[in-house]
């Protein structure tokens, strides 16, 4: 169940990625004319690819993972839909001809969860699902960085949990089909959330695994972006990130690392 859901999550983000570094890369007439995928009156965009996954987790000697997951992106004025994902477009807000603010309201699987068998540390641990989270999002795009803001809660009631992520990124076109974006941002974790996901409840604790109740914290992400467009329907993608965890996390007998990462290599064929 924690896998399951955690692969559709991951899908999500990767359609996310795509989706704004297409959005970027392109722009609404691409740069030799129409964008990827574009047709209609709408400009919808659609496509679908591959891509793989190597990602560590936080828990203490559970193993690297490298997964190869399918992408599907679809996106027009009114929606973005990408894998089990879903943002719904509110009207925006233009401040100049470069600079506007933009609303969305956000429905996602949260990228967490693990069951007994994933690490020895989990061993006689109660299984911790992923959900499915909504909220809101809002994004201020300027020339000179897009700030973005977004905030969302688990409406399966698994850990009642929520979540404040605020990002900073900046785009750069090199030539004609080159983008690359470094990208920093900020993810609160309420108390639930931390101590669903790295808590040992009291029937859970061991003489070598301390109850711990979890209290919420700061995630700090950093990484870099880079999308190749090689024709108005080909392109592929690299994104590489690191996150500091927050010190309620490290301080969880579940874990035994400051920091996770992750790989993403991407292909994508837009109609």
């Amino acid at each position: 169940m924690a896998r399951t859901a955690g692969l559709g999550a991951l899908a999500i983000v990767l359609c996310g990625i795509v989706s704004t570094a297409m959005a970027q890369q392109a722009g609404p007439d691409g740069p030799d004319g129409p964008g990827p995928g574009t047709g209609g009156p709408q400009g919808s965009t659609w496509g679908l690819g591959i891509a793989a996954v190597n990602s560590q987790k936080a828990y203490k000697g559970i193993d690297r993972e490298t997964k190869a997951l399918p992408m599907i992106r679809f996106e027009n004025e009114y929606v973005k839909v990408g894998g089990l994902g879903l943002e719904v477009k509110l009207p925006s807000l233009e401040l100049a001809e470069s600079s506007r603010i933009k609303f969305g309201i956000v429905g996602k699987m949260e990228i967490g969860g693990y069951e007994a068998d994933d690490a020895p540390i989990l061993a006689g641990m109660a299984e911790r699902k992923s959900g499915f989270w909504a909220g809101a999002k809002v994004e201020w795009e300027n020339d000179l960085a897009d700030v973005s803001a977004q905030w969302t809660a688990d409406t399966a009631g698994y850990s009642n949990g929520q979540r404040f992520s605020l990002g900073l990124e900046k785009n750069w076109r090199l030539g004609r089909q080159v983008m690359v974006a470094p990208h920093l941002t900020a993810h609160w974790l309420d108390r639930k959330y931390v101590g669903y996901y790295y808590g040992v409840r009291p029937d859970e604790a061991t003489a070598g695994r301390a109850a711990h109740a979890g209290t919420a914290g700061v995630n700090m992400e950093v990484g870099v972006r880079t999308m190749y467009l090689m024709d108005q329907h080909h392109s592929v993608m690299l994104d590489v990130s690191v996150t500091s965890l927050a010190k309620s996390i490290k301080s969880s007998p579940l874990v035994d690392r400051s920091s996770t990462n992750r790989v993403i290599v991407g292909y994508l064929y837009s109609f």
